[in-house]
């Protein structure tokens, strides 16, 4: 499973890059590495190093903090959701959904119901 902060700090390069009007593709080209590599630092799957971060941060024209803020409450949010045993067992209980579609809807429905 993908660490918090991996996934906060992928949500918001992929927020940055989206207002920066790049595509995967073409992030990958100015980093050199596939546009699906970029799709796994952006879910959080795989880690972005220290020197890999800045060079997203060049690409996207952003600063080091510009791609940290707003992490922290993410994180904490995050961290209360990984202490809750339910919550745990629900996520896993998802993620045991065979037919995507039906796993889709269901991450839907909980994200509608969770704002209303």
């Amino acid at each position: 499973m993908a660490h918090p902060v991996d996934v906060a700090v992928g949500n918001r390069v992929r927020e940055l890059r989206t207002r920066a009007g790049l595509s995967q593709t073409d992030l990958g080209e100015k980093l050199g590495v596939s546009f699906q590599q970029v799709q796994k630092y952006e879910k959080g799957v795989n880690r972005m190093g220290a020197s890999r971060l800045i060079q997203i941060c060049d690409a996207l024209k952003v600063s080091i903090a510009d791609v940290f803020d707003g992490v922290e409450s993410t994180v904490d949010a995050a961290q209360k959701t990984l202490a809750d045993p339910e919550a745990m067992r629900i996520a896993r209980d998802i993620q045991r959904i065979e037919n995507e579609n039906m796993r889709l809807a269901v991450k839907q429905l909980v994200r509608t119901m969770s704002r209303a």
